[in-house]
């Protein structure tokens, strides 16, 4: 079975296409990356753990650096939680908070 990428929800989504074009673009060869190899086989520089549930997947290009936090849930599938610029070496602690706070509703 092969994995799947959805979004939480359409705020979710809504981040992503935020995203500068080649930030967007980086995300997409990730995510078909993933669904080729699978999630096992997927190391840094594309994801990296975060905390607990928590991963993030790592995008960079040439307006600045870029990171989608998500989660794996049961049936193979990855759901992306929260989606955002980097302006700081440390991720945010708004993002984590938001992001743990979503995760808290997947399944």
């Amino acid at each position: 079975m092969a994995w799947t990428v959805e979004f939480f929800s359409e705020a979710a989504r809504d981040e992503m296409e935020a995203l500068p074009e080649d930030i967007r673009a980086r995300f997409e060869r990730i995510v078909d990356l993933i669904k080729s190899k699978g999630l096992s086989e997927m190391r840094e520089p594309y994801v990296k753990h975060l905390e607990g549930k928590l991963w993030e997947m790592r995008m960079k290009g040439k307006d600045g650096i870029a990171r989608s936090i998500y989660v794996t849930a049961s049936g193979q599938r990855i759901v992306i939680l929260h989606s955002f610029m980097k302006k700081t070496q440390k991720t945010p602690t708004s993002a984590l908070v938001l992001a743990r706070t979503r995760a808290k509703e997947v399944e």
